[in-house]
């Protein structure tokens, strides 16, 4: 049995560092639109937390990454071996699907979030590609199974689940698909995944698996609970039902100043956010003031790696009194966020256009 983080002590770190809570048993907590501005990634304290179940508590010192299933050379990895091998550092954005679902309508099940379900961090590890070279993937692997230590009882199966989710071999193959044991220049955060964690830059959060203890090369889809019964976008068109897996993050903009229900001086107005989407860079973003025409905003600086990208736009005020601010994003491939969120019945993947609502005095 595997131990497990008290949740109250966990739950006290995260009020400590300003999180908001959606849930405190598991722990499930956003970042305060406000907070995410900065540097070019999230101070670790700050990043929200997505679990599904509690927090597991591994031993460093017998913790084991076991790599199995359909492979030439099965491995068994402790996290010295791990730090021998050829590292990589890349800046990635992990964004949970469920991000903004509480502005559905009508509302659907599942967590609540905001807007904060999102942060960005600079992740260090080996390439899987590399592992998987070593082990020796057979011809007859389909999909690359991820396995994390957490596990608990879900609704409709029996028994013990462990979080688990697979990836195409395609896919897996990457060469920017991270196995991540430092988060920021430092060891995993346990909330985090501590020993090691799976990072899929550009994929939606739910894909980098964490408190990861076991790979397995399979030759058939898998079929888990939270590959099967979860996470999946779900439709009703023309009379049939559509479904759809959850993989890559769809395209956002979201502002960061003015904070909503701010009061700003008359004049010249700055209004400042970040932008990503997973599908490649940013395009464009565009703002809309008090109801005006879209104008376009200056995009800062680069985009680092698969990280979000700052953006500005210095314009004027509206005529005194209430105003409404809008940020569109349109990424490279062509992606524009939407006038309205696309609903779906277990709310992934909400995405419209967003609204600050300030004052004028």
């Amino acid at each position: 049995m595997v131990e497990t983080v008290d949740p109250d002590e966990a739950s006290r770190r995260a009020q400590l560092a300003g999180l908001v809570f959606q849930r405190a048993d598991p722990l499930n907590c956003e970042t305060p639109v406000g907070a995410l501005i900065g540097g070019s990634v999230m101070p670790t304290a700050h990043f929200y937390v997505r679990n599904h179940f509690q927090i597991p508590q591994l031993d460093p010192s017998t913790w084991r990454l076991d790599v199995g299933g359909l492979v030439e050379r099965p491995l068994s990895l402790s996290l010295p071996d791990l730090h021998k091998m050829r590292s990589q550092t890349l800046t990635v954005t992990l964004e949970c699907a469920g991000n903004g679902r509480s502005l559905l309508d009508p509302p659907t099940e599942g967590e609540q979030w905001g807007l904060g379900a999102v942060s960005v961090a600079e992740w260090t590890g080996v390439p899987l590609a590399d592992l998987l070279e070593q082990a020796g993937v057979k011809p007859t692997a389909r999909e690359v199974l991820f396995r994390g230590a957490d596990g608990g009882t879900v609704a409709a199966r029996s028994g013990v689940t462990r979080f688990e989710r697979s990836l195409n071999l395609d896919v897996a193959r990457d060469s920017d698909v991270l196995l991540a044991y430092a988060m920021n220049g430092e060891p995993l955060p346990v909330e985090h995944g501590y020993p090691l964690r799976l990072v899929v830059p550009g994929w939606y959060g739910v894909t980098s698996v964490k408190w990861l203890t076991e790979i397995e090369a399979i030759g058939a889809a898998f079929t888990g609970y939270f590959q099967l019964d979860r996470y999946f976008y779900e439709w009703e068109r023309n009379g049939q039902v559509v479904k759809e897996p959850v993989t890559l993050q769809r395209v956002r903009s979201l502002i960061t100043e003015p904070a909503q229900d701010g009061e700003v001086e008359p004049g010249v107005l700055a209004v400042r956010g970040l932008a990503w989407s997973g599908a490649g860079p940013l395009a464009r973003v565009d703002v809309s003031v008090g109801g005006g025409n879209w104008e376009a905003a200056r995009l800062v600086g680069d985009q680092h790696g698969y990280g979000w990208q700052r953006w500005e736009l210095i314009t004027r005020t509206p005529g005194a009194g209430p105003a409404t601010l809008r940020a569109r994003a349109t990424d490279l491939a062509g992606h524009t966020q939407p006038e309205h969120p696309e609903w779906n019945r277990l709310g992934y993947g909400s995405n419209a256009i967003q609204e600050v609502s300030i004052r004028v005095r």
